[in-house]
């Protein structure tokens, strides 16, 4: 009786939802199947696999909130890739897109896109990656970067300031992922700005978790198109050695997969740093609003 209040609900909602952003005249199905035409929309999803059925090529999904879109519930999601679905297992807990398609009967044909598994919950298996989430108090690590303008930076140079770092990559084409992300940083810096004492004592730092195509001339060009003509000296944006990479993604608990088509699938994740060097708050998604997180960091620096 539940899970039927909590699906009717569902229906709901969609149907007086806002439509999508891109137009597909016509779309082809992972089936093969073509599907009716409308408007595309995506959203960020997370949650725990409750159960998977590799018949359907599905997994019933107990999913946090998805903002504008729906509730948090549990209900079953299609799979774009059927395929993955031998390497979900209940328990496990993952990041994807939800991808609907926005029709005038209302959104339909519901399909998750970009899977990352964060935490693996199959007890039968190692992991092959050990996730760490950023808790209060945790010491962050002191990670070397380079940064747009080529010059070597350590996180604990920071010290004495607070600092909130995000994870992008330049090429990402999600408009909910890393360009809402520098979105909410420049509105942050802009916000900062308005109060020298405080700007005096923080700082902001978006990482690439893409060495190999994120220069620090790509870097630099990417930042001023988000940050405008800056010297950086506030808002900086930076990469690691690939080397290195893995070990920093791991800590900051961001999940990274290079996918077929050349993009890389990832979660989302955006860390305050305190004057200490010390976690003093996580965001794991990209429900966080500009106005909270400045209210923190000024709680803290």
């Amino acid at each position: 009786m539940q899970s039927a209040l909590r699906i009717g609900l569902f229906l709901i909602l969609a149907t007086g939802l806002i439509a999508g952003c891109r137009k597909a005249a016509d779309t082809t199905s992972s089936t093969g199947a073509t599907q009716p035409a409308g408007d595309l929309k995506t959203f960020p999803i997370r949650g725990k696999v409750v159960s998977v059925d590799a018949g359907k090529g599905s997994v019933t999904l107990d999913h946090e909130a998805i903002p504008g879109f729906m509730e948090a519930m549990t209900m079953p999601y299609p799979l774009k890739d059927k395929s993955l679905v031998s390497e979900l297992h209940p328990g496990d807990r993952i990041t994807a897109t939800l991808l609907v398609r926005k029709t005038p009967d209302g959104y339909e044909d519901p399909e998750l896109d970009k899977i990352v598994v964060t935490a693996q919950g199959k007890p039968d298996y190692v992991p092959s990656v050990q996730y760490h989430v950023p808790t209060e108090g945790d010491s962050v690590p002191d990670f070397k970067l380079t940064n747009q303008s080529g010059r070597q930076i350590r996180l604990s140079q920071f010290k004495g300031k607070a600092v909130l770092i995000t994870f992008i990559y330049t090429r990402c084409p999600l408009p909910d992922f890393c360009p809402k992300m520098n979105h909410n940083f420049a509105e942050v810096d802009k916000a900062l700005a308005a109060d020298p004492a405080v700007y005096s004592r923080t700082h902001l730092l978006s990482i690439s978790f893409d060495p190999k195509n994120d220069t620090p001339p790509v870097l630099k060009e990417y930042a001023q198109a988000y940050a405008g003509n800056t010297s950086f000296a506030h808002w900086e944006f930076a990469v690691p050695p690939a080397t290195e990479l893995a070990q920093l993604a791991q800590w900051f608990d961001v999940g990274i997969s290079p996918a077929q088509d050349g993009t890389i699938t990832h979660s989302l994740s955006t860390v305050l740093v305190d004057k200490n060097g010390k976690v003093a708050a996580f965001y794991p998604s990209n429900e966080w609003t500009p106005a909270e997180v400045v209210q923190k960091i000024k709680s803290v620096a």
